[in-house]
């Protein structure tokens, strides 16, 4: 019964998701946008990874692929929920006969589907517009592992974030505020060098993004794929999880 109503909850929240046009357009024109800019700047340079030498232009691509399911994800239901609490949409559906586990799976799963789709769409423009290399076999298998469970991450990360945005006013300065830096100290948008300082390095192997972004670029760019970057982004997926069973609210904040 649960999972029957879950599929169809998913599928009023796929509905309204497509029926919103400037909300699904700019979702995908963004990491696209960022894509061409900065391979634009920096596409014929080159940075070392991980004993390789990769043009910044395919290195971008796996980049913004990983900064596209972050929005999707982490982003989108953070700022999404937060409006739906402010608005007592919550307080309804928490009142009616729906299962409350229907309802949050029905928005992670659409985020989830979304982040795939974004990613899809990375790898074609980025295959046809610089050359990258499209996942295929086990490097391709790599990333789906990756992606369910950095998309699960990620989107109980930002089920988890919700508890402190007070109002849906908040959201988009909590939720920016909480994921920029860490973009940048991560490697997403300037790509680490031997000059990188340190405390960088060290910042970024605690938190879940560099470890997400190794795996995708082990898939894209042909780099080692480690388990050990998928068992960070699943314990910090298990820690958000954890936060938003005890702190989540269906309540709107006082």
């Amino acid at each position: 019964m649960t999972l029957r109503l879950t599929w169809s909850q998913l599928g009023y929240v796929n509905k309204a998701f497509w029926r919103n046009p400037p909300r699904a357009f700019f979702t995908f024109v963004f990491p696209l946008m960022f894509l061409v800019i900065f391979t634009s700047l920096l596409g014929n340079d080159v940075v070392h990874l991980r004993g390789m030498t990769v043009k910044l232009s395919t290195y971008y691509v796996p980049a913004m692929g990983t900064f596209g399911v972050i929005s999707a994800c982490y982003n989108n239901i953070a700022m999404g929920i937060s409006f739906q609490r402010d608005a007592g949409v919550l307080k309804r559906v928490h009142g009616t006969p729906l299962p409350s586990s229907a309802f949050l799976c029905s928005q992670v799963l659409h985020a989830m589907l979304v982040a795939l789709l974004l990613l899809v769409v990375t790898a074609i423009f980025g295959r046809t517009a610089y050359g990258a290399h499209i996942p295929a076999g086990s490097a391709l298998v790599d990333c789906i592992i990756m992606l369910l469970v950095g998309g699960a991450a990620f989107c109980a990360l930002g089920l988890a974030i919700t508890a402190v945005i007070p109002n849906a006013d908040a959201s988009p300065a909590v939720v920016n505020a909480s994921i920029l830096p860490l973009l940048f100290l991560s490697g997403i948008f300037i790509p680490f060098t031997d000059n990188t300082p340190s405390w960088i390095l060290w910042v970024a192997r605690i938190f879940p993004i560099k470890h997400f972004a190794a795996g995708m670029q082990a898939a894209f760019i042909g780099s080692a794929f480690h388990w050990s970057d998928v068992a960070v982004v699943a314990v910090w997926g298990v820690g958000g999880l954890l936060v938003a069973r005890r702190f989540f609210s269906w309540e709107p904040r006082v």
